[in-house]
């Protein structure tokens, strides 16, 4: 568990914020300038707020009315950053023993060889960083910060200097960390990134939060969806793989009913989260029939949000979880659609790219 509160006037720009933080990935997600890198660096200690309270696991890192503002290298927590910044003299081993040199000796968290394994970088070791490719940089400076045994890992962008394929290397090295139960605080202006591996969602503009929560009733929620990608906006939802048909088509398995795809990592029963595009789903009042969508999902408007360019957003409710659409409002008056509608949502089997498909 994380509690920030953080409170600082730079003249130009304040900041203002109080949230906290379960286990698993916290996404902080803003455009440029929302302040999302000055909240990760009081976390760290690299900034004093004028006021602020910092709480990790219990420990009080920072506590301005009290006079507690623990230095950098006493918080046990680490940073990784953007650029991967490893030593260029030293190989990788090398790297990674310089960030085990901060580690107590009575903390808890993987060793050596499990890093190693965790993040598939064994054959690296005698390299320099030189010689390493964007990914494995920073899969490196992943485990140095890991091998300090922090009690919060701090995550600034770190893969946005990296292509899309160095990107979808990374990923399900983040998503081991989240399933291991380490705390992330993982900073993001990418919505695909925060869909993917968020538990929670911080949602910041200029220097304030506007909404905190869990990730799939942040992300879900139709007022907020213009600032959360606007047409990359989109819903998380929790499946289950099932059956692969003899067409090689794969039957995901969600609270509201099947969801065909055309591929899925895993064997059946493994728990994916399947990102759902709010501009790629169609609604329709009645089950429709003769159409060449497999899925077809059955729902509840819950809300609509008129958004700029005459378009809406939708949530449906459907048990416990939830879908956003896209729309037109001519489309929602033409289908009389309000809070309590019954109708169902229309989704192309080849909407769903393998990309919206992340370990659950």
């Amino acid at each position: 568990m994380l509690e920030v509160s953080l409170s600082h006037d730079f003249g130009s720009f304040a900041v203002d914020v109080a949230f906290t933080a379960p286990a698993g990935v916290t996404a902080l997600f803003g455009a440029s300038g929302a302040g999302k890198t000055t909240v990760v660096n009081a976390v760290a200690g690299l900034f004093r707020p004028v006021r602020g309270r910092v709480v990790a696991q219990g420990e009080v890192l920072l506590d301005t009315e009290r006079g507690i503002a623990l230095p950098a290298r006493r918080r046990r927590v680490g940073y990784v950053f953007q650029e991967p910044r490893l030593f260029p003299h030293l190989s990788v081993r090398s790297n990674l023993l310089y960030g085990a040199r901060f580690a107590p000796t009575t903390a808890a968290g993987p060793g050596f060889d499990q890093v190693i394994a965790m993040l598939g970088i064994g054959a690296l070791l005698e390299r320099r960083p030189g010689a390493l490719s964007g990914g494995e940089k920073a899969r490196v400076s992943i485990g140095r910060a890991l091998l300090s045994k922090p009690r919060l890992l701090l995550m600034d962008e770190p893969l946005a200097a990296l292509d899309a394929a160095r990107r979808e290397e990374i990923l399900p090295f983040i998503e081991r960390l989240r399933d291991a139960g380490l705390p992330v605080l993982y900073v993001s202006h990418a919505i695909g990134e925060v869909a993917r591996l968020a538990s929670t969602v911080v949602l910041l503009d200029a220097g304030r939060v506007l909404a905190a929560g869990p990730a799939a009733e942040v992300l879900s929620d139709p007022a907020l969806a213009p600032r959360l990608g606007g047409t990359q906006a989109g819903t998380v939802l929790p499946a289950t793989v099932g059956e692969t048909a003899p067409d090689g088509l794969v039957r995901l398995e969600t609270a509201t009913g099947p969801v065909w795809v055309a591929e899925a990592p895993g064997a059946p029963g493994t728990r994916l989260r399947l990102r759902i595009h709010a501009s790629d789903v169609i609604l329709a009042r009645d089950r429709p029939e003769g159409l060449s969508a497999l899925n077809i999902l059955p729902g509840i408007v819950e809300r609509i949000e008129p958004a700029p360019g005459g378009r809406a957003f939708v949530r449906l409710r459907m048990g416990a979880d939830a879908m956003l659409a896209l729309l037109t409002q001519r489309s929602v008056a033409a289908l009389g659609l309000a809070p309590g509608v019954a109708c169902h949502a229309v989704l192309k089997t080849v909407a769903v790219s393998r990309d919206d498909l992340g370990a659950g």
